[in-house]
């Protein structure tokens, strides 16, 4: 057939027609490029699929005044129907690269933008830039246009180029919405540093402007520079008092500090301003982290008295009131969200089973976790299901639940095994343990988690040579997995053997984590093992302080024993016993020191 010239405007009726009549079946399902969303790329062997870009929704043929008036020539069609075609066959690349073809023939703000999703969909900045280039140039009205090619150039690092595009941003009404925007776009940029820099830049103009302040001490916080951070954010509270969001940064950066200067933040802004809902949340937070429980509960029922129906304060008083143990507050809240119009309520179901698991009602917990059909909890609850059934007596029962049910990805299939292996652990059947985790392992000799978890049972089992092989193969598949540098220190320091290098491989594990409460513990051990005893008390005190666990008890109680503290070591151990009376390893220190 001999194709007609066609205008632009009648461009979506010509694809279907231009389809049928070539016998292009597929070119006949396919959307056109602005009257819906078009189809994910089709998978490929390897490759993980993606969701599809998003297109805008727009009428078929309607009469657009300000587009290019052009024709339809056989090589635009041509173009537009191999970009359609190769990215619904998975061709992504080819698909972004006739796009952008199309783009620079037709300079039509609605290719551009198709060009520029898909070339970021097919990760290419360079043509995503140059398309959303185009179409901001073809459609320099649209604020979708000017953030996306701001945000395309930000995160390629060309800061002096995204600049005029920044300051267009911060047109009007002093800039204020603009600065707020303009945070949005920065948040994720990878060269902090440089981010602060831009960002100073731009609000240099606006020294009137609250929103200006904040977005300063949004990227001074980003780039590690506290003190800039508090100075900009006080600005902004000064210039705009009753705006929450600067007094919540502040308390941000003051707790880093000590929660009390956070709460005293907080607590003058609700003096002045008590209907601050997010603020009192954060409050509230702060003081249930101080242990501060009955101040934390009056603000729960301020929460609860002004804003009754917001599903938002409904569940953060749940969550909270769980971690206080108030159970009977925190089942009330969230069965209350049960009839609320919150989105995730199979969330809500996980937690009442867990306030179930907490009260020893099995049968309650499991009927809840029965009702989480579906969804992102769905394994969560499976595997709290079966933990449960576990609870009940009966682990063959949990085990054949965790066996049936289906999973859709090899890290789900994991997942299972490893509450399965932790069930077994429990009821001291470590070899059986072992070999379920090392009959999986011969599948997936590379999986991570399988490969700690086996190496931990085989510590358990005194099997020396394969909890080090199988950590030293950990450590060469992931050369940043700090628990996996202190289990093998940690292990040889415990039998007192190359401890030269036992002290090695925890330092290098507390280079990668540094606040890590039992890393730190495996620091103090090491030192005790070379008789560094007093390296060693700081290291355990420090370890103790930030989690009073009972087997950092147990070291931190012998180190200083030996010492001759036996008055303190006796308190440390005492403490412990009581929060957990069966904890085998502190018990069994006890017994070597207190005779």
């Amino acid at each position: 057939m001999s194709f007609q010239r066609l205008s632009v405007h009648s461009f979506f009726g010509w694809i279907l027609y231009a389809g049928l009549s070539l016998g292009l079946a597929a070119c006949a399902q396919l959307p056109t490029w602005l009257a819906a969303p078009a189809a994910a790329p089709a998978t490929t062997p390897g490759q993980t699929k993606q969701s599809a870009p998003k297109l805008a929704v727009a009428p078929a043929v309607a009469d657009e005044p300000d587009l290019p008036k052009q024709d339809l020539t056989e090589a635009v069609l041509y173009e537009f129907l191999l970009a359609e075609i190769a990215g619904q066959r998975g061709a992504v690349g080819l698909s972004a690269q006739a796009y952008a073809d199309l783009a620079k023939q037709t300079r039509d703000p609605r290719i551009a933008k198709r060009a520029a999703e898909v070339a970021l969909y097919a990760r290419m900045p360079a043509a995503a830039i140059e398309a959303a280039k185009i179409w901001y140039e073809a459609e320099p009205s649209s604020m979708q246009a000017l953030q996306t090619l701001a945000s395309l150039l930000i995160g390629a690092k060309r800061q002096d180029e995204a600049l005029p595009y920044l300051q267009k941003l911060l047109e009007g009404d002093d800039g204020a919405d603009g600065f707020l925007t303009l945070s949005r776009l920065l948040a994720n940029s990878p060269d902090k540093a440089m981010t602060l820099k831009l960002v100073q830049q731009l609000a240099q103009p606006y020294p009137d402007t609250a929103q200006a302040h904040f977005a300063v001490a949004q990227a001074a916080a980003g780039a590690g520079q506290a003190e800039l951070a508090l100075t900009e954010a006080r600005a902004a509270s000064t210039l705009k008092p009753d705006w929450d969001l600067p007094a919540l940064l502040e308390a941000q950066l003051l707790q880093r500090q000590s929660n009390a200067l956070a709460q005293q933040r907080l607590a003058a802004f609700l003096e002045r301003y008590p209907k601050a809902r997010e603020v009192r949340m954060s409050y509230a937070r702060l003081l249930v982290a101080d242990r501060k429980y009955s101040e934390a509960r009056a603000e729960f029922q301020t929460l609860s008295k002004d804003f009754p129906d917001s599903v938002e304060v409904v569940f953060a008083v749940g969550v909270l009131s769980l971690q206080l143990q108030d159970y009977a507050l925190a089942e009330a809240n969230f069965k209350r969200l049960l009839t609320l119009p919150y989105r995730d309520k199979d969330t809500v179901r996980l937690y009442l089973g867990q306030i179930a698991e907490e009260r020893k009602d099995y049968p309650e917990a499991l009927r809840w976790y029965e009702e989480v059909e579906g969804g992102e909890q769905y394994l969560q609850a499976q595997v709290r299901y079966a933990l449960v059934l576990n609870k009940q007596g009966k682990l063959d029962a949990a085990r054949a639940h965790l066996r049936q049910v289906e999973v859709s990805s090899e890290q789900e299939r994991v997942r299972l095994l490893l509450a399965e292996a932790q069930m077994l652990r429990d009821a001291n059947r470590l070899r059986e343990a072992f070999d379920l985790i090392g009959n999986a392992l011969k599948s997936m000799p590379d999986q991570p988690e399988l490969l700690y978890d086996h190496a931990m049972l085989a510590e358990k089992l005194d099997r020396v040579d394969l909890l080090e092989s199988n950590l030293k193969k950990l450590i060469s598949l992931q050369p940043d997995h700090a628990h996996a540098y202190n289990a093998l220190g940690y292990s040889l320091a415990d039998r007192n053997l190359r401890l030269p290098e036992a002290q090695g491989l925890i330092e290098k594990a507390l280079q990668l984590s540094p606040n890590d409460p039992f890393i730190i513990d495996s620091m103090g051990w090491v030192l005790y093992r070379m008789g560094k005893s007093r390296q060693a008390l700081e290291f355990l005190r420090k370890a103790y302080s930030v989690r009073p666990d009972p087997e950092i008890a147990a070291h931190l109680g012998e180190v200083l024993w030996v010492a001759g503290e036996h008055g303190e070591a006796e308190k440390i151990w005492l403490e412990a016993s009581k929060k957990t009376p069966d904890n085998d390893a502190l018990n069994s220190t006890i017994k070597r020191f207190e005779r």
